[in-house]
């Protein structure tokens, strides 16, 4: 039988999850006692009150982050929206060749990693793009994720067959091994060419070097438009002149944004803009 959430647990969920990490649950009562229900019974507890008070008072924080990682979305899958990365081998790999080419170094940050598919999405289509021109390159691909449990996914990179049926088949010959019938893994290569790291998108971002590009898609629409505000202008902060962000195309950024808008879900820092501001301090991802 699952356990309901009296009004009082639901808004604590609900507070917590949006100060701490900027996640609206008000309208997702149902799908949080889904997903807590049996884990908050198989551990012995008789309500959601008991086990919210004991995760809550741990202050090592593997209990909120077990929460965390249970409310957190996340559906995701190979070239989802496609047009993002057709734009990014069409436009902004061969503005990085250029731009970059004394250098020979690109940075990218895919911001909401989830299972893995988005970064290694990217991954293959700069890869196919470059070439064997690729190994004269030095790639600082970071992918972050506030989910410790996908992160691990992520980095084996193993799929099953059906989550692979969007990939065409040229790439899954190419950058997958078939580890059994049911199962495919993303080559070596691929998987050490990504530094998958925790991150809470709510805190300071301070990187060592600004981004080429920053993918941040499909985890806004669960934020309140002031906390969405607030973390696109972080991103700008970190983008290289000329850099460019890509965001869901369920997704907007506000009006007063420094950044240009290119298409549908994509804005760029264009070049000669020197506004960035210097004033924030916090952890550094990179």
């Amino acid at each position: 039988m699952m356990l309901k959430l009296t009004d009082d647990d639901f808004n604590r969920l609900v507070t917590y999850m949006k100060k701490n990490y900027g996640i609206n649950l008000e309208k997702k009562r149902i799908l949080i006692e889904g997903r807590l229900s049996n884990m908050v019974t198989a551990r012995g507890f008789k309500d959601f009150k008991e086990f919210i008070d004991f995760a809550f008072a741990d202050r090592s924080g593997n209990e909120t982050m077990q929460l965390v990682n249970k409310l957190t979305t996340n559906h995701t899958f190979f070239l989802r929206e496609p047009e993002h990365f057709d734009f990014l081998k069409s436009t902004v790999l061969p503005y990085i060749a250029k731009n970059n080419a004394a250098e020979r170094s690109m940075n990218i940050w895919c911001a909401a990693s989830s299972t893995g598919q988005e970064p290694y999405s990217i991954a293959m289509t700069i890869d196919e793009f470059f070439g064997a021109d690729l190994s004269r390159w030095r790639i600082n691909f970071l992918s972050t994720d506030v989910d410790t449990d996908v992160l691990r996914t992520a980095k084996e990179g193993i799929y099953s067959v059906d989550m692979v049926k969007d990939v065409p088949p040229q790439w899954l010959s190419r950058y997958f091994v078939k580890k059994d019938d049911k199962h495919y893994q993303v080559i070596d290569r691929l998987r050490n060419m990504i530094s998958f790291k925790q991150f809470n998108l709510m805190d300071n971002i301070v990187a060592s070097k600004p981004y080429d590009l920053i993918s941040c898609r499909n985890v806004m629409i669960y934020f309140e438009q002031a906390t969405k505000n607030a973390l696109i202008e972080r991103f700008y902060d970190v983008t290289r002149e000329g850099g460019y962000l890509f965001i869901g195309h369920a997704e907007s950024v506000g009006r007063d944004t420094r950044y240009t808008y290119i298409k549908p879900a994509v804005y760029r820092r264009v070049t000669g803009d020197n506004s960035v501001r210097h004033t924030f301090a916090g952890r550094t991802i990179h």
